[in-house]
């Protein structure tokens, strides 16, 4: 390919650059003859607030390194999310471990009712409108992961007709 060629190719993150939210930085302690070591992991939502979205965990004895590797690995695991306009197109659960999530569609205007670690997923896969309620555990892991598993659980009218080979209304 020549230069000219390199050029003209639209690049994907030119018309939706993907955003980073750092949900939680947690601290681990480990205490050793000359006294305590601290180590840091972080958990970091990446998206384009388009439909695109991606979770990611990293560990590492500073913070600012752990945040890079936990961008790289929600980079990484980035998926996209079949959304209806503003909003989800229908209720569904999200499951992980021991927390569930409640994702319900809402008119425009409402906003994102949601807890900081769902609100995260949701703003940077680009819903503008929904309610949630959360069950069980309320760990910021949990729940993050939990999101992620209701928006990708997500059908689109037009994926359902060509399951069940028939036309909606």
């Amino acid at each position: 390919m020549t230069q000219e060629s390199i050029t003209q190719i639209p690049l994907v993150e030119e018309q939706h650059p993907i955003e980073e939210t750092v949900v939680r930085i947690y601290r681990c302690t480990k205490v050793v003859k000359g006294g305590r070591r601290f180590s840091f992991a972080a958990l970091v939502v990446v998206g384009d607030r388009n439909g695109v979205v991606g979770v990611g965990y990293g560990k590492a004895n500073e913070v600012p390194a752990a945040v890079e590797k936990a961008t790289k690995d929600a980079r990484k695991n980035m998926h996209p999310i079949a959304l209806k306009g503003r909003t989800i197109s229908h209720r569904v659960w999200g499951r992980y471990g021991a927390s569930k999530i409640l994702l319900l569609p809402a008119r425009e205007g409402t906003g994102v009712i949601a807890g900081s670690a769902p609100r995260a997923v949701l703003e940077l896969a680009g819903v503008h409108d929904v309610l949630t309620k959360s069950y069980g555990s309320n760990s910021a892991k949990n729940l993050v992961k939990a999101t992620l598993d209701g928006l990708l659980k997500l059908r689109s009218q037009a994926k359902v007709e060509k399951l069940r080979g028939v036309k909606l209304g």
